[in-house]
């Protein structure tokens, strides 16, 4: 039972394999990723990248989908780019946010002296708003990621979270 799965590739967007190493390159810039893995075999043909198996273990067939998603993100990426949106909550104590190189410093945060860090990571284009933190990017893994560590660099511990709301949280991923 082989198993093929492809993925369209849009006008504007350059797609190479070179010994399993995927890259994408399209208007808003070049990501790279490593796609090997056993029994399965990846095509660029024509304008559309072609990921397919001859195995039918449960793990291989799962695998062909995890790597047609990652092609589809990494087109997407380069196309539309990736955006997170996360509300800054506060009730009592205003949370104050700084940008520093590659983190960001929340100050304040339930009164607390100690600045909290979230790291940033490289690729990832941070806007700070008044309530409001807005995280860009083409790779969706790094944005992602990004407001993963955002979000638990705020989380509160040893308090109940329904009395304690505070945080910073993602409100929208476009």
């Amino acid at each position: 039972m082989a198993i093929t799965r492809q993925v369209e590739i849009p006008p504007g967007v350059d797609v190479t394999l070179d010994g399993g190493v995927l890259t994408v390159s399209g208007p808003k810039g070049t990501l790279v990723r490593d796609m090997r893995f056993p029994q399965i075999e990846i095509a660029v043909e024509g304008d559309k990248v072609v990921v397919s198996t001859a195995s039918d273990k449960k793990r291989i067939l799962a695998m062909t989908g995890t790597l047609e998603a990652h092609a589809k993100n990494m087109i997407r990426g380069v196309v539309d780019g990736y955006e997170y949106r996360m509300k800054v909550v506060y009730s009592h104590f205003p949370i104050q946010l700084k940008q520093q190189g590659n983190r960001l410093e929340i100050n304040n945060f339930l009164g607390e002296k100690q600045p909290r860090i979230a790291k940033i990571i490289e690729g990832v284009t941070v806007k700070l708003g008044n309530d409001e933190v807005t995280l860009t990017g083409i790779d969706k893994e790094k944005v992602g990621n990004t407001a993963a560590n955002i979000e638990h660099a705020t989380r509160i511990t040893k308090r109940d979270p329904r009395v304690f709301q505070d945080g910073i949280y993602i409100t929208e991923r476009a």
